[in-house]
């Protein structure tokens, strides 16, 4: 013979009353509580940026949009390869040059552009042009940048290749970085640039 009272009303049994007012309403706000965190999205917009070439011209590019960019509130990646990586190397970026063959906004032809020492001359004139016009150098766009949250990434495969010092890019730099995890970023990115 069985013990067990199955009439025995359980505490998770639902009551035959109905929930009160202030029980509907704490429901409610729980299930729009709910809803609102399930449906929320975030709002910050990503912009992803390729840096491949290392000139003095090349270098302000993805540094001004970078900065620009997280100025107006986007997530900025910059992911530098090959000879992008100077702009982030401390020694390097402060000796940029400016190639001065194959530039067709050069006001020079490319017979003289090629003359041995032009490149010299022509970075010296773009750099009095970026000093006489009081525009940020390379390390102060990247310090501004770090500072504003751009992450700036090495690429790992063009650490080995160009046999860099991990050490000698500016603190802050994100390095070992592959190209998956750039692709990825990309692919998440509202905006994507190749620089």
């Amino acid at each position: 013979m069985s013990t067990d009272t199955p009439d025995a009303p359980s505490d998770d049994a639902p009551s035959d009353e109905p929930p009160s007012r202030t029980e509907l309403a704490a429901r409610v706000d729980e299930l729009e509580e709910a809803l609102a965190e399930a449906t929320t999205e975030d709002d910050t917009k990503k912009m992803s940026i390729i840096a491949t070439k290392g000139t003095l011209d090349m270098a302000y590019p993805p540094l001004i949009l970078a900065s620009t960019a997280a100025a107006f509130g986007y997530e900025v990646t910059v992911f530098h390869t090959f000879w992008g990586l100077d702009i982030l190397h401390e020694e390097r970026s402060k000796n940029l040059k400016l190639s001065s063959v194959g530039n067709p906004n050069m006001p020079m032809p490319n017979a003289v552009a090629a003359i041995p020492g032009m490149d010299r001359v022509t970075t010296k004139m773009m750099e009095k042009k970026i000093a006489d016009n009081d525009t940020a150098t390379i390390e102060e766009l990247l310090e501004t940048s770090l500072d504003m949250g751009v992450e700036f990434q090495a690429c790992q495969m063009t650490i080995g290749l160009m046999d860099y010092d991990e050490a000698d890019f500016y603190d802050g730099v994100t390095t070992g970085v592959g190209a998956a995890t750039a692709l990825q970023d990309m692919a998440e990115a509202d905006i994507q640039l190749l620089v």
